[in-house]
């Protein structure tokens, strides 16, 4: 099939591109800006007046739910939420049940993905068996099954001796290592910030040194293991700034921030809203705001929607008894966009956080550019439209959401994937 989308705003990021230029698409690929390749007839003409034209976003964190969590979500349902918010490039967590630390479970799950023909899906394989911090995960075999990563989920290895062993492992083949901070006996028995506010109501709290600790003890065994480290949904003012020395000091360690802790606080619990349990928990307004700064001036690498449906049994329990997480796939574009209308932040490089950084993260080539040859996954959206987020528009099997009832900006008109309109939003 030979499109042309027409009249758009096209915003690549990756190659510097923001101007009114024709794409051209033959065969999955680009192949042409601006001006049509010799001999191009198309077979269809997407008008793109008043509307831009963006890579197909990349989403570091996306929990599909299967295998294991089916009554939570499907592979359908969470496909179906990917191309109604222009997300065509998903990272999977290994928190699955069986977590993923076997080859044959990474290529079921890719050959059920690639069944479905949607968004293409990057397992992040388990680091240790059944993430139970014991026995290091055959990471070679699981590379070899399609793994990009390989990472603990939310769940810390206790012993640094085994992770030093896996970081070890890792830097040996040059696979990528994404831990998401947590001490866990800082932490234990915590369900929101340790602040003000969560004494006020009641929570028991976690502090930011159940952050930094582990932080600081995972630069460390990288710094000593030459790992490739990628540190996961960060929450904190002192975590930024022990990246931000560890790179003084010449390592090289990327990180990303998720949606919820970018425009959310402690205080948006309110009366125990359970759609704001989340790991890690929301922090101080404080710490939002410097999230906000360094994702803006790039001391944070990527953003992130920490997609994580949970059933509706789940979250109508007290606030500590309810399960964490939150749905994000169809919010990560919106919640982008009205962070870079707040901050002050350039179109271009907002969406550069959630395409060609992001892919950068993933170490995929493919993927979060246009330029000639590139694989033609598409994001074609009205950044004027704004849209009211509700139960019934959600796609994704999971409704919890803190974001409810919130009318914000982005609207998805069209998803291409490898040439494909798998999305188009009836007017």
């Amino acid at each position: 099939m030979k499109i042309q989308i027409t009249n758009g705003r096209l915003i690549d990021p990756a190659n510097n591109i923001d101007a009114q230029q024709d794409v051209y698409i033959v065969g999955g690929r680009v192949a042409g800006l601006g001006r049509a390749p010799e001999g191009f007839q198309a077979d269809r003409v997407i008008d793109a007046s008043g509307l831009v034209v963006a890579p197909g976003l990349i989403d570091l964190a996306a929990r599909l739910r299967e295998p294991g969590f089916e009554y939570r979500a499907t592979l359908e349902s969470e496909m179906d939420a990917a191309m109604a918010g222009g997300v065509t490039s998903l990272a999977i967590p290994p928190d699955t049940d069986p977590a993923l630390d076997e080859p044959g479970l990474v290529e079921m799950l890719c050959y059920r993905a690639k069944k479905l023909n949607r968004a293409h899906v990057y397992p992040v394989g388990a680091l240790t068996i059944g993430l139970k911090g014991e026995r290091l995960s055959e990471m070679a075999e699981l590379v070899e099954a399609g793994c990009v990563a390989f990472s603990q989920a939310n769940v810390p290895i206790v012993d640094n001796a085994v992770l030093m062993r896996a970081m070890q492992y890792a830097a040996t083949f040059g696979f990528r290592v994404w831990l998401q901070p947590i001490a866990p006996f800082l932490a234990r028995g915590g369900y929101a910030h340790d602040g003000e506010f969560a004494s006020r109501i009641g929570l028991p709290g976690i502090p930011v040194a159940a952050e930094t600790v582990a932080l600081y003890t995972y630069l460390q065994l990288a710094g000593m293991t030459g790992a490739r480290l990628h540190i996961t949904r960060l929450s904190s003012a002192a975590g930024l700034a022990l990246i931000e020395q560890a790179r003084a000091d010449g390592m090289d360690v990327t990180c990303d921030v998720s949606i919820n802790h970018l425009h959310l606080c402690d205080t948006d619990i309110g009366y125990f809203n359970a759609n704001c349990h989340l790991v890690p928990p929301l922090r101080s307004q404080r710490d939002r705001e410097a999230l906000c700064r360094g994702l803006a001036d790039g001391r944070i690498n990527a953003l992130c929607s920490d997609h994580t449906p949970v059933d509706d049994d789940g979250k109508l329990t007290p606030f500590s008894e309810s399960e964490a997480g939150a749905t994000g796939l169809e919010l990560l574009l919106p919640l982008t966009l009205k962070w870079a209308q707040e901050a002050g932040v350039p179109l271009p490089l907002a969406l550069g956080r959630i395409t060609t950084d992001a892919a950068r993260i993933v170490g995929i080539t493919k993927a979060g550019h246009l330029g000639v040859g590139a694989r033609a996954d598409i994001c074609v959206f009205d950044p004027a439209a704004y849209v009211k987020i509700s139960r019934e528009g959600l796609r994704s099997q999971g409704k919890n959401t803190p974001f409810l009832g919130l009318e914000l900006p982005g609207q998805v008109r069209y998803t291409l994937v490898e040439g494909q309109v798998m999305f188009a939003r009836a007017d």
